[in-house]
């Protein structure tokens, strides 16, 4: 499994030898990871999000101030949104209920099958309900440079923030920060290194965004392409994980490259929207991508292809791509050129500065094909 896969838990326990026990029987397995353990349940409400735990496993038998129930109790009442675990003894049998906040339970003894299963279910069931379903995640991504994926990433996010949604646009293009380029921001502006290395907050993280005039934040690259080095994978996650608590729609402008942190990055992806032209070369390099996602295991509606320019195909025919593909691309843009390079000459989104204009159209369709069907999952879930 992935490391952006590992299900973050969070330990409410003060018994040292039940904690020093959950630590041995995670030790030697990579799907989940301890984040820490509280032995004080008071303190559980403030930790959370600061830890940004997937899972969270209270001692039912927890106490202090603030008993093991009473923590179940103001996580639910708090609206903390996470599954909780209750972890008891057979003489004080527990019942699963979702509806007051316990998710699932796991009565000592219990050994490491019984522990990674019962984590690993409370997170697939909580996902499944739509619960944790609060924000999209599209990865804007490109096999090939100069099929406009950075205008496109950029244009999506302002037709999402003009669908309603709080969004924020991620650099990902960590090496050569293209949407510094795109947007002209000035080299002093803050970036994703200005962000703590331990524990991000809400609060740092207002800090450093980019507040975009087109009514959308951004989180950019670093100003120097030396600096990228000092960008890890883990680091990126990290920030990710704070993103989709905080925004509805997170979109991320990917590298051109196929290494640890994008693949990462796909990882947590919903949707790889994959940008394509009517070039050989894209095409080719399209259908050897193909192959690697499926490798992974990617199911093929996690990836979108999204045909740029489809008004100038360039001697290559719609049958000749939707062949090479395998299927037809689910989404078109048109050039209109002038219109699109104007904008980017002005740093603007050409679905503001121009949105009667037939490229605008297409992008708003695009936005609302992808998030709108989702939004409404979500809220059908909630009911």
């Amino acid at each position: 499994m992935a490391s952006s896969d590992q299900i973050r838990l969070l330990l409410i326990e003060d018994v040292p030898q039940v904690a020093q026990y959950v630590r041995g029987l995670l030790m030697a397995q990579s799907q989940i990871k301890l984040l820490d353990v509280l032995t004080d349940g008071g303190r559980a409400a403030t930790q959370i999000p600061e830890l940004r735990p997937d899972v969270v496993i209270v001692d039912a038998l927890l106490q202090g101030r603030v008993k093991g129930m009473q923590v179940v109790k103001q996580l639910h009442e708090g609206g903390a949104g996470l599954p909780v675990i209750v972890l008891t003894v057979p003489q004080q049998p527990v019942d699963p209920d979702p509806e007051n906040g316990i998710h699932g339970v796991l009565s000592m003894p219990f050994s490491g099958y019984d522990l990674i299963s019962r984590v690993s279910q409370a997170r697939k069931d909580h996902d499944a309900s739509g619960a944790g379903a609060a924000s999209t995640m599209i990865a804007v991504f490109a096999p090939k440079g100069g099929v406009g994926k950075t205008t496109i990433a950029f244009n999506l996010a302002v037709a999402a923030a003009k669908l309603g949604s709080r969004t924020v646009l991620v650099d990902g293009s960590i090496q050569f920060a293209d949407l510094r380029s795109l947007l002209r921001v000035p080299a002093d502006a803050a970036s994703i290194l200005d962000l703590p290395t331990d524990r991000v907050s809400e609060s740092d993280l207002a800090e450093v965004v980019w507040r975009d005039p087109s009514g959308i934040d951004i989180l950019l690259a670093p100003p120097r392409l030396e600096m990228a080095e000092m960008v890890t994978p883990r680091d990126v996650e990290k920030v990710l994980s704070l993103l989709r608590r905080l925004y509805e729609v997170v979109i991320v402008d990917m590298s051109v490259a196929l290494d640890e942190l994008n693949l990462a990055l796909f990882d947590r992806a919903d949707t790889i929207l994959e940008i394509v032209t009517y070039d050989s070369t894209t095409i080719h390099n399209t259908i050897a991508l193909a192959d690697t996602f499926r490798t992974i295991g990617y199911p093929p509606t996690k990836v979108r292809y999204l045909l740029n320019r489809a008004d100038s195909n360039a001697g290559i025919g719609p049958d000749e791509l939707t062949r090479a593909l395998g299927r037809v691309p689910e989404y078109q843009v048109r050039s209109e050129g002038q219109i699109v390079v104007t904008a980017n000459n002005q740093g603007v989104p050409f679905v503001l500065s121009n949105p009667e204009a037939g490229v605008s159209q297409d992008l708003e369709r695009v936005a609302a094909a992808l998030l709108l069907p989702q939004r409404t999952a979500v809220g059908a879930g909630a009911r």
